[in-house]
């Protein structure tokens, strides 16, 4: 099949598309726990800034209104809610995993909810986009230091007039106050006299209650040196969404080990720490967060402190009751084609204990199929664009191999929706996820509520495989390039993510201007996703740059739309985009959700359930927990026709 008669078929109204929804669209959660509620207190950055103003007015006593207060409440979180530790990459230039351009994971969510942890270049790339949404445009940026990528804000108002960069710098929980408490300071002024300064002993006072070497006393050493700025180092996608189909639960586990305690899946350093396989950080200060604000020294080494974990979907496809066509975006006779989207990362459980075994072939875990068909197999990673043949249906067959390390795939069986009514088939998709952002219960009682947009999401991208699927105009490695997608099975497109790497030069030119464009129309009439986004360069600079830059934005549409939409990249500079990807958010949801929580308390291992009716306003769920509760896992499951 040629690569524009699939990309078609994912665009073309199916036949099946007129059938009533029976899905549920990006359902979110949100606990009462007062540090780690889950994914409805930070999923856009909007509740993220409430969620952190919140907690910083209830740790400090102060509602934060300065930069700096707001600054130092993204601070806080950021040091609760990720930790430093080698993740995986994905592989964005379609030369392998450890090949073509800039490995590091940039992209803000994916950094959050797949990993919850990078290293020092990596988090800090990402957290750009933050800092973008929460302060204007330009406010954050990576510095290269002594051994060490770390971070500034660039802070307005009272004693930072019309602005300076300062400090901020959460991989290794640092900010330093000048020697009256009355401002943060720059790189540059903690380097004129950097042992004194990022001394925990000198003038305890003047830090008001915030670290300074919070997670080892050694780690000012790396403001020896200012090096290089990295202007638009990371972006913000799509915000995370789930969507289920009827027959699929999604549980998402607290700790490693799934659910016999013994299967460990990841993407990321295998450190095999305490004989737990995977990544992990010893000194950190998330799963200890009430710890960090006045403390008077580093945090203490004890080897686990923070994990990775799990998010497990279990599809099950009704075929014979046609809900099926939930998760089909082809379908002919002689074979089907399933899609799967996540906003975590897929997983695998690696062949051998090395630091990188996720990388060598032998992979399990990642995705399963159980049942009984007789048919071939085949698994596409780059939008339909080439299939990667996986032999005969077997019960059992893992193909964790062929999509490890990715977002989405497709997954083409070679017979019919009839041959299949009876195979019993069950795709199971193990993904790494942050447990940071997972929602806990409290003691003593617990209240959870609930919220489903009713949005799901398709992309083109990130990886440049799965973009090339969608050019039409234009190419990769130009000034200029035209990507056109639409949302499977005839729904309805929402709105536009876009996001672009250039090639924007060393020094970055402040006057080059960037657009990015959207079209429903077939390209006769277009709407600004960003409009003449530039390089900001302000404050003070170091004497070089990162040679690169992001460019990313999004755009509501007016109205829904049914047919293809095209997002065009363009400069007026002649700068080159090393990358491109779009994202469409479209209508989904129609039945209600089943959220299960497990956990342990005094009373022994405990389980309750309640479900949340689609389209309604629901009230809060109380959870009788008791004292001592350790949350193990949160499940959401599909109910039909509520």
């Amino acid at each position: 099949m040629t690569t524009r008669r699939l990309a078609a078929l994912l665009a073309v109204f199916l036949l099946f598309a007129s059938a009533a929804r029976a899905d549920v669209g990006d359902p979110q959660v949100r606990s009462d726990h007062p540090w780690y509620p889950g994914e409805l207190a930070c999923s856009t950055f909007d509740r993220l800034a409430a969620t952190q103003a919140a907690l910083y007015e209830r740790v400090v006593g102060v509602k934060p209104a300065s930069d700096e207060q707001k600054a130092l409440a993204a601070w806080l979180w950021r040091c609760t809610h990720y930790f430093h530790a080698d993740a995986g990459v994905e592989d964005l230039w379609g030369e392998g995993f450890t090949k073509g351009g800039d490995l590091r994971n940039r992209e803000y969510w994916t950094g959050l909810f797949a990993d919850g942890f990078g290293l020092c270049g990596s988090t800090h790339g990402q957290w750009v986009a933050e800092m973008e949404a929460l302060l204007g445009h330009g406010r954050g940026r990576c510095v290269g230091v002594s051994g060490h990528n770390s971070f500034e804000v660039f802070l307005t108002g009272g004693r930072y007039g019309k602005g300076k960069w300062v400090l901020l710098d959460h991989d290794v929980c640092t900010v330093v106050f000048e020697e009256r408490g009355e401002a943060l300071l720059s790189i540059p002024e903690v380097r004129r006299d950097w042992k004194r300064l990022t001394d925990r002993n000198y003038k305890t006072e003047r830090q008001h209650g915030w670290p300074v070497c919070g997670l080892h006393p050694a780690d000012g050493a790396a403001y020896q040196e200012y090096a290089v700025a990295e202007y638009l180092a990371g972006y913000g996608g799509p915000p995370p969404m789930i969507h289920l189909r009827r027959g699929e639960r999604l549980r998402r586990y607290l700790r490693p080990g799934l659910e016999d305690g013994k299967t460990f899946a990841f993407w990321g350093l295998n450190s095999n720490t305490g004989g737990v396989p995977g990544p992990e950080r010893s000194q950190t200060w998330v799963n200890q967060p009430e710890k960090m604000y006045g403390s008077r020294r580093a945090t203490e080494f004890n080897p686990g402190q923070a994990r990775y974990g799990n998010a497990v979907y279990v599809y099950t496809p009704d075929f014979a009751g046609g809900d099926d066509r939930e998760g089909v975006v082809e379908e002919e006779d002689r074979h089907v084609v399933f899609e799967f989207q996540t906003p975590y990362i897929i997983a695998a459980t690696p062949p051998n204990d090395k630091p990188w075994g996720i990388y060598d072939a032998g992979g399990t875990n990642g995705l399963v199929l159980r049942g009984k068909a007789e048919c071939r197999v085949a698994v596409s990673t780059d939008r339909g664009r080439t299939w990667q043949d996986c032999g005969a249906f077997r019960d059992g067959l893992d193909l964790t191999d062929q999509v490890k390390g990715r977002r989405q795939y497709l997954l083409r069986l070679g017979a019919g929706a009839k041959a299949l009514a009876k195979s019993g088939l069950t795709m199971t998709t193990v993904c790494q996820a942050n447990a940071a952002v997972m929602p806990r219960l409290k003691d003593n009682g617990s209240e959870v509520r609930f919220e489903a947009s009713g949005r799901a999401l398709t992309s083109a991208g990130p990886n440049r495989a799965q973009v090339q699927a969608h050019v039409v105009e234009g190419k990769m490695g130009s000034p200029r390039v035209t990507l056109e997608l639409a949302a499977p099975r005839g729904a309805a497109a929402l709105a536009v993510h876009a996001a672009a790497h250039v090639l924007s030069s060393n020094p970055p030119q402040p006057d080059v201007k960037y657009q990015v464009e959207a079209s429903t129309d077939g390209g006769k009439t277009w709407q600004a996703v960003v409009r003449d986004w530039t390089i900001v360069r302000q404050g003070d600079e170091p004497k070089d740059f990162w040679s690169q830059s992001m460019c990313w934005g999004a755009l509501e549409l007016p109205r829904p739309v049914a047919g293809p939409v095209r997002v065009r990249f363009r400069n007026d500079g002649g700068k080159s985009y090393a990358r491109c990807e779009a994202h469409l958010v479209y209508r989904a949801g129609g039945d209600g959700t089943k959220v299960t929580f497990a956990w342990t308390d005094d009373k022994g291992d405990r389980q309750a359930e309640h479900t949340f009716p689609a389209g309604k306003e629901a009230a809060a769920w109380a959870v009788p927990t008791g004292r001592d509760v350790q949350t193990k896992w949160v499940e959401f499951e599909t109910v039909a026709g509520r």
